[in-house]
């Protein structure tokens, strides 16, 4: 856990995703890279990274497409997990998988999802059956949507 926020901290500093670093780390910890040894081998991979980055520039970025379709399929896996029965968690659910196109990103696909959770909930007076964080996370979101400044 150390290590998750180490790197979730100097991840912030360098631009990179608090998510990306949580989720890079759970995959390693469950294929079973528990040792340290995959996280070793793979900072050694990240510092030779500056130096192999141009050569991958050369790559197309329609070759990249097999691969991310891959992964969208693998992340509709977890679909089938939301139950659908649930208005309150299958309105949330869609919101976060339709946004993901619209905004060209996981994470405000995400935090629309939480908002929408955060609302039902208040609509439908359960607001106190959610966690508290859920509340003020759900909140901050919308705050950092309302003075998003774009150019």
């Amino acid at each position: 856990m150390m290590c998750d926020a180490v790197a979730t901290a100097a991840g912030a500093c360098l631009g990179s995703s608090a998510a990306a670093v949580f989720v890079e780390s759970s995959t390693g910890i469950a294929e079973g890279g528990q040792t340290g040894m995959a996280a070793f081998v793979t900072s050694l991979l990240f510092l030779a990274s500056p130096v192999i980055a141009p050569v991958i520039t050369i790559i197309p970025k329609a070759a990249t497409a097999p691969a991310l379709i891959f992964v969208g399929v693998l992340m509709m896996g977890s679909v089938r997990e939301v139950d659908f029965s649930d208005m309150t968690a299958a309105i949330p659910s869609f919101v976060a998988i339709v946004f993901i196109p619209f905004t060209y990103s996981i994470a405000n696909s995400i935090a629309f999802g939480l908002i929408t959770c955060v609302l039902i909930q208040l609509l439908i007076g359960r607001i106190g059956k959610i966690h508290y964080l859920t509340v003020i996370l759900g909140l901050l979101f919308v705050l950092c949507f309302a003075f998003m400044v774009t150019g």
